[in-house]
């Protein structure tokens, strides 16, 4: 058995999309729309590495598109607690352990950053991460709006393959009466579950499922078992 607590309103930051950037092509593996760049931004000096040990060994490795996000999450919370900050070097990702230490390599231009994982996200599918505006500058994706990038792991705070508080992110929806419909058919079949309905900083309605003990194998049966034309994401929440 999947009884359910629904709550309105969303705490934080716990990535939602961003605004809008069309999708790239359908490759590599799988965030959020990003936010158009305006014409000029200004180039903010980033702060300073994490620091990572000179013979830290690469621990996982993802290759995907890379999409980034500003305005409209700075200085917001992020899923780690912190205040977002655009101008610092950090990424979300859906499923990496949170203060993650990563190098992002963009596999066009060959520039790499060393990047800390504060955010959840993106929730678009082919986006495997979501940069700082700072970073998608220092990696040549500010202007482009994606790019195909290498992820590769130095430090995880936890493991990356094990364990975990996992949880389904659902949307977005077009309006909040599909959002609504389907958390009222989510409830009545997981009444174990927890459900959350939130509405991104810009304006687009999403549901969040957190199943009994934030199992990922229930939350995996989750996502086969529900139908929706909405995006679906299993997201780690730690």
């Amino acid at each position: 058995m999947l009884c359910v607590v629904v709550m309105a309103g969303c705490g934080g930051h716990h990535r939602t999309p961003t605004a809008s950037v069309p999708p790239p092509p359908e490759a590599g593996s799988t965030r959020s729309a990003v936010n158009a760049p305006a014409a000029t931004a200004p180039v903010i000096e980033p702060e300073p590495e994490a620091p990572v040990p000179p013979n830290a060994k690469v621990i996982y490795t993802e290759t995907g598109w890379a999409s980034w996000y500003g305005p409209s999450y700075h200085k917001r919370k992020a899923a780690n607690g912190e205040v977002y900050d655009m101008n610092a070097m950090t990424a979300a990702h859906r499923t990496l352990p949170l203060n993650s230490l990563a190098r992002v390599t963009n596999l066009k231009t060959g520039h790499s950053e060393l990047l800390r994982i504060t955010d959840r996200g993106p929730f678009v599918n082919n986006r495997i991460i979501d940069l700082s505006r700072t970073a998608a500058q220092k990696l040549d994706v500010y202007r482009p709006g994606t790019a195909q990038v290498k992820i590769e792991v130095l430090q995880s705070p936890v493991p990356i393959d094990q364990g975990g508080k996992w949880c389904v992110q659902i949307g977005a929806f077009k309006n909040s009466d599909d959002a609504t419909a389907l958390k009222d058919r989510l409830v009545r079949r997981y009444r174990s579950a927890k459900i959350l309905q939130f509405t991104s900083p810009i304006g687009e309605d999403w549901l969040r499922v957190r199943v009994v003990d934030d199992d990922k194998q229930r939350a995996q049966a989750l996502i086969q078992e529900t139908h929706t034309d909405a995006g679906m994401f299993l997201v780690r929440l730690d």
